[in-house]
């Protein structure tokens, strides 16, 4: 998971991007299992096979690895390269020279990732180096080209960015993908207001803890920049900060969470967020139509987004049941 600024900007670099690349320069020489463990299983599949030390460095918490949107050999970038374990993943899809690309500041970081990469070499006969394309890089300003990316991702890292900075990085990652292409973001998440000694606290901001914003907030933030469609594939507990060992009040819940936002054209009326809520129409029509391209068959669930869920519910027709927000969404939705 790394990331940040090229030395020609070093001078510029604020005090926490400083920090947090000297947490992963460490981190990249001596593997640390404890620094961002993530409770998502490992994808097992057919013939691959992952060394050790890429599983010691996984430095994310959650997977931005989903088989559907690797169809089709698509060309991949992985922001913040960790140990190499997530690039490996997409190599696997993708299998061509140059296929997948990952960047990161750290000069450690990508060492370490070469070395690892040789070794998977090893235990996986499909596997080339070659498959994997690595160079230095700041999130801030991608050495990527213009519309040349189907699917980018990056795990707990944009969490670690203030605000001014989270939102270039997300801009950098919207300029590289192709139209209808993919961003595939995992990130701590919290809705507590995090209390100051902890905001300001540039350690624990490197550690993925203190950046995490409210879930509405991140997803406005993508939205912003212009992705038009929203998938909130999963949300699971992730740490606790307890006054026991933090500078709080109260116990602080974080959650992590994994997005998938979509390079789609932006709707008139605003961005498609799913956040798994489910339309049921129960009555005794044989459809109901909202003449607005939704048709629920009786009986048959129909996954919508938060829009339509809310245009549907303020409707008089009072046999439509809308489920609460499930944070998971597979696709087959109403957009």
């Amino acid at each position: 998971m790394l990331f940040l600024l090229t030395d020609n900007l070093k001078e510029h670099m604020s005090d926490y991007l400083e920090t947090t690349k000297n947490v992963y320069k460490k981190a990249a020489e001596t593997p640390d299992v404890g620094l961002c463990c993530t409770t998502t299983p490992v994808w097992q599949l057919p013939d691959l096979t992952i060394p050790k030390l890429m599983l010691d460095m996984n430095y994310g918490c959650g997977s931005t690895v989903h088989p559907r949107d690797l169809v089709n050999h698509p060309k991949t970038l992985y922001v913040g390269v960790g140990g190499g374990m997530e690039l490996l993943q997409f190599a696997y899809f993708n299998r061509n020279p140059k296929g997948v690309v990952g960047v990161d500041v750290v000069d450690e970081m990508l060492t370490a990732s070469k070395a690892n990469f040789k070794e998977a070499e090893k235990l996986n006969p499909w596997f080339k180096s070659n498959f994997v394309t690595l160079k230095k890089g700041d999130a801030l300003n991608l050495p990527v080209a213009d519309e040349s990316i189907d699917v980018a991702a990056q795990n707990c890292l944009f969490n670690i960015f203030k605000k001014e900075d989270l939102t270039k990085a997300l801009e950098e990652m919207y300029r590289v993908l192709k139209p209808f292409g993919r961003l595939v973001l995992s990130d701590p998440i919290c809705n507590q207001e995090m209390p100051e000694a902890l905001l300001h606290d540039d350690t624990l901001r490197a550690l993925c803890l203190s950046g995490a914003l409210p879930l509405d907030e991140y997803i406005k933030m993508i939205t912003d920049v212009g992705f038009g469609t929203i998938e909130i594939r999963a949300k699971r507990p992730y740490r606790i900060l307890s006054p026991n060992h933090y500078v709080t009040p109260e116990n602080i819940f974080i959650e992590s969470v994994e997005v998938c936002a979509i390079k789609d054209p932006m709707p008139k009326d605003g961005p498609c967020v799913f956040t798994g809520k489910t339309a049921i129409y129960y009555g005794n029509e044989e459809y109901f139509d909202d003449h607005q391209g939704h048709v629920l068959m009786p009986n048959q669930p129909l996954a919508v987004c938060d829009k339509t869920a809310s245009a549907l519910a303020r409707l008089e027709q009072g046999d439509i049941y809308i489920s609460e927000s499930t944070y998971f969404y597979d696709g087959g939705g109403c957009c």
